[in-house]
């Protein structure tokens, strides 16, 4: 027993000396071990969608590309300010400029009008019927052909002329003892558009003619066809309408508050699609002084000449009019790209630190808008920098970040979710979040929302066709939608703020799917379905359409620019590549 006992007792005591020898040695290593491991865990992070946080490096689970190293420290930033790494700002293309004052030069001042090409009413004629008949043969059947002035262009039966040939064949025996009876009935065929030939052909052989040939009597372009073989045709009734369409009128709409901007005499500098490399000039020859209350614009007009035949009437073109009022030859001026738009509020980036790619939101006041520039009447200073190109990608990061952005103008904290998706639990707008939104509801009829949801229907088709790489469809939808756009009915807007929100809407809706149509190019077709989305996005919010919207956004459209875009349906479908990206992109709002 004894023996026991001394076996326990060494036991014990060499546990203890391997304990103080060695415990106390490794504890510390492990210490030291665990303190070396924690200084070198490093998150990673997408340049694209900075969202994501990751512990190790790897690819983006959104968009595919290699994450890179994450900013483990914001220290001595602001409450609104935002920090990104230099490889962000790299792969995400982002352009400063510092603002300075400058001259404004010619090319600025232009203002931009939509509109089409039309036929020259100057040069319309009608060929008509001389006499009452029945038309027997119609040489010319269709729309666009051409015709020369002496052409065969239709023969009429005439029961009439029949016996007016009778009565000139009794008066020419009755020539010599009755000249003025004579000659009543030759002028009495004249008023009826026979020439002296046919007169003195009837007069000759003493035949009467039953079918009389009608001839074109102006040449050009048969732009109506307005009777059939078979009718029966009263004097005057019109056969046929003819244009010369060596000139052609260009047409645009101005609104309300342009119209001071235009007189008579101005120049004007014509671009369309058709032919994307060549501007064409002309001059303001008329302004008309009806405003048309349905859209609230008046048509300006220019007349082109024409005789190479290169413009349709139809055709859809750009005016770029310089205005009368003077732009302040010292103002403060910025590159349009540099704005971000949310309702009534104007938005740009600062970089806040010349070191650094710090970045902090900012409301502006804009003036007019000359060119590609716009005048700053507040919230900018000389010798600031601020974001021109990449704008979005900065104020993705900003609204995931909570900061104040453009979506979050208290910066309301957006959640993610350990995926790095946005959290779809709480992304609804709450109360104090449509707050913080600037596009409140305005109340409109049911009818108007009826009308503004067939619109956005059209969106929803054309958005599809681009997923689709279908640059045809996407015209035709965009077709659709200028269609249903031109339904919406002022009467149906009883506010006066509601009023002329819309009317600023419409115009800039209208324009981006006009250029739609005017493009074959599905890249082309992209660029303006952004600014499409934009505004449509707004009239959305601003006056609802009853049923759920998803906003989802893409930073790497655009060229890493960033884009918007409207969905029905929660999943991520992004029209801005195609294939190539097709689930790129992200949630950023419903909109109920």
């Amino acid at each position: 027993m004894k023996k026991y006992i001394t076996y326990i007792g060494m036991l014990a005591i060499g546990l203890l000396l391997g304990w103080f020898l060695f415990g106390s040695s490794s504890y510390v290593e492990k210490e030291s071990n665990h303190d070396t491991v924690a200084e070198t865990i490093e998150m990673w992070t997408c340049s694209m969608h900075p969202q994501i946080m990751q512990p190790e490096a790897g690819d983006c689970p959104i968009c595919g590309m290699d994450l890179i190293p994450a900013e483990t420290s914001a220290e001595g930033l602001t409450a609104n300010e935002i920090k990104m790494t230099e490889n962000a700002v790299a792969l995400a293309n982002i352009e400063t400029i510092i603002v300075g004052r400058k001259d404004i030069s010619d090319e600025y001042g232009l203002i931009s009008l939509s509109g089409k090409i039309t036929v020259n009413d100057e040069n319309n004629s009608v060929q008509a019927s001389y006499f009452d008949g029945r038309l027997e043969r119609l040489n010319v059947a269709y729309n666009g052909q051409k015709v020369n002035r002496g052409q065969l262009l239709a023969t009429i039966y005439a029961p009439n002329l029949v016996a007016a040939q009778q009565e000139l064949i009794t008066a020419a025996s009755l020539k010599e003892t009755q000249p003025s009876l004579y000659k009543a009935v030759r002028n009495k065929l004249k008023l009826w558009k026979l020439s002296e030939s046919q007169i003195n052909s009837i007069e000759l052989t003493g035949k009467v003619k039953t079918n009389f040939p009608i001839y074109a009597t102006v040449s050009g372009t048969v732009t109506m066809v307005m009777a059939a073989e078979g009718d029966y045709l009263k004097q005057g009734q019109p056969i046929l309408k003819v244009s010369n369409l060596s000139s052609v009128w260009a047409e645009f709409d101005a609104y309300e508050n342009q119209i001071p901007q235009f007189k008579k005499g101005q120049k004007v500098i014509v671009v369309t699609n058709a032919y994307p490399n060549k501007e064409f000039d002309a001059v303001i020859s008329f302004i008309n002084p009806v405003l048309n209350n349905s859209t609230r614009t008046v048509t300006i007009r220019a007349t082109l000449a024409n005789k190479v035949n290169l413009f349709k009437p139809g055709m859809f073109i750009t005016g770029k009019i310089k205005g009368l009022e003077q732009v302040n030859q010292e103002s403060l001026n910025i590159p349009a790209s540099a704005v971000l738009w949310t309702g009534t509020r104007s938005l740009v980036y600062i970089k806040t630190n010349p070191n650094e790619p710090i970045f902090e939101m900012r409301e502006i006041t804009l003036g007019v808008r000359n060119g590609d520039n716009y005048e700053i009447l507040d919230g900018l200073e000389n010798g600031e920098e601020i974001v021109t190109n990449g704008t979005f990608t900065v104020d993705a990061v900003a609204q995931l970040q909570g900061k104040k952005s453009m979506m979050n103008k208290k910066g309301v904290k957006t959640t993610t979710s350990h995926e790095g998706h946005l959290d779809m639990e709480n992304n609804t707008l709450g109360n104090d979040e449509k707050e913080s939104n600037n596009n409140e509801r305005l109340k409109v009829s049911k009818s108007f929302q009826n009308k503004l949801n067939n619109v956005f229907n059209d969106y929803i088709n054309l958005k599809d066709a681009l997923v689709k790489d279908d640059s045809n469809t996407a015209i035709k939808e965009s077709k659709k939608l200028l269609e249903n756009l031109s339904k919406i009915e002022m009467k149906q807007i009883n506010a006066k703020e509601s009023h002329k929100r819309w009317m600023s809407l419409a115009k800039e809706i209208k324009s981006a799917a006009i250029s739609i149509t005017n493009s074959t190019k599905i890249k082309e077709q992209r660029m303006t379905f952004k600014n499409l989305s934009i505004h449509l996005t707004t009239s959305i919010e601003v006056f609802g359409i009853n049923r759920k919207v998803y906003h989802q956004f893409c930073p790497m459209a655009d060229n890493n620019k960033g884009a918007y875009w409207l969905s029905i349906e929660e999943k991520v479908i992004n029209p801005y590549f195609g294939d190539a990206m097709l689930t790129c992109g992200e949630i950023k709002q419903v909109i109920e």
